[in-house]
């Protein structure tokens, strides 16, 4: 485990999945973790303090980054994580049929988010100049996704605006650093409605992962662990750079083996 300790560090869309096993591996890593959500929940351990936090609203960045800077009296990590797919959001999700409405929707969560997180981030880390950001991307950053245009084009706008803060940053002189995780199928509650709790569930499991050369979905703390490591210092000379956790799917097509 790579430490953390004494770090400050602010996990967005941090009551489940993702957002809840990274908090928890920040913290366990050493740091002091500010957990925030848009949806009420509680944070465990002495070392969480949880904030309403809608990512989409700039006010409510500048309210909890400037609680972190009078209560710790610095950041030291950002990572944002709060995101949606959109499917939430009633109609169809494809190029052709996809509203205006919804296509915003999406952006807004996704892509603003992260720009306002960014934005902050560089504001109270600039004191202590120096810091960590670290944006969950996805791998439908890199491809396209035929029934989520939105999701797929809010995902790859977010790989590209961590290498322009990683620029900026290195251009202001500071030891700011942004990077992206680009995780394929992790195994959250998005599947469940997929994937049911029936005799069927493991044939269903193993039909989404067909393709994916590891043949298996991957864990919220495997992406965790990638976060960890984009935070400490060890990854210091790691910057606009991204990590891609998909089970190989990206690296080319899962072979079979005859013989």
């Amino acid at each position: 485990m790579f430490s953390l300790v004494g770090k400050i560090a602010h996990m967005t869309g941090a009551a489940h999945g993702i957002g809840a096993a990274t908090a928890s591996m920040l913290v366990q890593a050493g740091a002091t973790v500010i957990a925030s959500d848009i949806v009420d929940f509680t944070g465990s351990g002495p070392n969480v303090q949880t904030e309403y936090l809608d990512v989409r609203v700039e006010d409510d960045w500048v309210r909890v980054s400037d609680e972190i800077v009078r209560r710790y009296g610095r950041l030291d990590v950002l990572v944002n994580n709060a995101g949606t797919t959109g499917f939430d959001i009633a109609g169809a999700h494809d190029p052709e049929h996809a509203s205006l409405a919804g296509w915003r929707a999406v952006h807004a969560t996704n892509l603003d988010g992260v720009f306002l997180g960014c934005k902050h981030a560089i504001r109270v880390m600039r004191p202590t100049g120096g810091g960590s950001i670290v944006n969950i991307s996805s791998r439908s950053a890199m491809v396209g996704i035929p029934r989520a245009a939105a999701y797929a084009s809010s995902k790859a706008a977010v790989r590209n605006h961590t290498k322009t803060v990683a620029m900026y940053c290195a251009e202001e002189g500071l030891a700011i650093r942004c990077n992206s995780i680009h995780p394929g199928a992790i195994l959250t509650r998005m599947w469940e409605p997929m994937l049911g709790d029936g005799p069927d569930r493991d044939q269903r499991i193993a039909a989404l992962v067909a393709d994916t050369p590891l043949r298996r979905f991957g864990t919220p703390e495997e992406v965790a662990a990638a976060v960890v490591f984009l935070a400490a210092e060890e990854s210091a000379y790691m910057t606009g750079a991204e990590l891609t956790l998909d089970g190989g799917l990206l690296a080319g097509s899962a072979a079979t083996i005859r013989g």
